[in-house]
C-alpha cells in the first residue's frame, strides 16, 4: 500500500556501513574506463580492418553499442562517484558528455533536478518527461539504427543546436540559473564546432570513417543503452516520495552490468546517490528484503514494461502495480 510521505523515504541501513559503502576510489574509476576505451580501440580497430567487407557492419553495430555506453561514464562522473578525484571526475565527464551529445552544463542541472524530482509532473523531472511512452513511435525508436532521424525535433543534438545559437529552450528555463545558462550556450557551441570539425574531416578525407567513429554511433549504436535508460522508470508510479515505486532494479550479466556501469541497482542508486556505483551490489545485498524483487535481466524488465506501455497510451493514468515491503 502507497503511504503518502512529506520527505524521501530510505530503506534502513547501518550508518557505519553505508559509510563504508560512500568510499571512493580512483583505481576502481580508472580500471573502469581504462577497460572500457580499451575495449573501444580494439573493436574500433576491427572495423577498420574489416572497411569494405559486411564485416565492418556488424564490427561498428557493435562499436556504437559500446561508444553510446558512455552514457554511463558521463553519468558516474555527474555524481562525482566514478573518482576519489575532482579532476579525473571532471575531465571523463566532459569527454562522456560529447560522446553521448549530452551538453555538460544542461545535463548537471537537469539530472540534479532528476535526483530532486524523481518521476514528479510539478516540478517537472525532465529527463522522464521526455520518455513517456504517449508516442509509441518515439518510445520505440530509442532501439533502431538511425530512427532518430525521424524524430530529430526531440534530439539532444537540435537542443545543442538551439543553445549554441543562443536561443533560450524550454529546459533551460526550467532547470539552469541564469548565471549558467551563458555558460551552456559557450559548451554548446563548443560541441557543434566540434561536430562541424568531424565533418570537415570526413569532406577531407573522402571517408565516411572520422563521422562514423566519432560522430554518428549514437545515431546507429543507440539500442543497448536505450534498453538500459528506458528500463529505469518506465511504467512505474509518479509523484511519490518512495524510489521504490517509481524506480527498477534489475539483475543484469557481468558484460552489460559493465557497460552499464552498474546503474541497473537503480532504485539503490536513487535512494542513496553518494555511493558509487562499484558498491551498489553490495548495497543492494544488504536492503533488498526492504525493496520490491529485482527484476531477471533485460527480459524480466521489459516483459513488464511493454504491455504498461500499450496500455498508458489509451489510459495515462496506468501504473504498474507492484509489491513493495511495508
Amino acid at each position: 500500500m502507497k503511504v503518502e510521505l512529506s520527505h524521501w523515504y530510505r530503506c534502513s541501513i547501518e550508518r557505519k556501513v553505508l559509510k563504508e559503502l560512500t568510499k571512493k576510489s580512483d583505481w576502481a574509476g580508472i580500471k573502469h574506463v581504462a577497460i572500457y576505451f580499451l575495449s573501444l580501440i580494439i573493436v574500433g580497430y576491427c572495423t577498420y580492418l574489416t572497411w569494405g567487407t559486411w564485416w565492418s557492419l556488424l564490427f561498428f553495430i557493435i562499436y556504437g553499442n559500446i561508444y553510446s555506453c558512455s552514457d554511463s561514464i558521463w553519468h558516474e562522473t555527474g555524481h562525482n562517484t566514478a573518482f576519489k578525484s575532482k579532476f579525473l571526475n571532471n575531465f571523463f565527464y566532459q569527454i562522456a558528455c560529447f560522446m553521448n551529445n549530452f551538453e555538460p552544463i544542461r545535463w548537471r542541472w537537469s539530472h540534479f533536478k532528476h535526483h530532486s524530482h524523481t518521476a514528479f509532473e510539478d516540478p517537472l523531472d525532465i529527463e522522464i518527461a521526455i520518455h513517456k511512452p504517449t508516442d509509441l513511435f518515439f518510445f520505440f525508436s530509442h532501439f533502431i539504427p538511425f530512427a532518430q532521424i525521424f524524430t530529430i525535433k526531440k534530439s539532444l543534438q537540435l537542443e545543442t543546436f538551439k543553445h549554441a545559437l543562443g536561443i533560450t529552450t524550454d529546459v533551460m528555463k526550467q532547470c539552469i540559473p541564469e548565471k549558467g545558462r551563458v555558460k551552456c550556450r559557450r559548451f554548446a557551441r563548443l560541441h557543434v564546432s566540434l561536430w562541424l570539425i568531424i565533418i570537415l574531416a570526413s569532406f577531407v578525407s573522402q571517408s565516411w570513417l572520422p563521422a562514423l567513429y566519432f560522430l554518428l554511433p549514437t545515431f546507429y549504436g543507440k539500442t543497448l543503452i536505450a534498453l538500459f535508460a528506458l528500463a529505469q522508470h518506465t511504467g512505474l508510479e509518479e509523484n511519490i516520495k518512495d524510489h521504490r515505486y517509481s524506480t527498477r532494479t534489475m539483475h543484469l550479466n557481468p558484460i552489460f552490468s559493465f557497460l552499464y556501469w552498474h546503474m541497473e541497482y537503480h532504485i539503490e542508486h536513487h535512494m542513496f546517490p553518494t555511493v558509487p556505483s562499484y558498491n551498489l551490489k553490495k548495497l543492494h545485498n544488504i536492503i533488498k528484503n526492504q525493496l520490491p524483487d529485482a527484476k531477471n535481466g533485460l527480459y524480466g524488465a521489459y516483459r513488464e514494461i511493454i504491455p504498461a506501455i500499450f496500455k498508458q497510451v489509451k489510459d495515462p493514468n496506468y501504473k504498474i502495480q507492484l509489491i513493495v515491503p511495508s
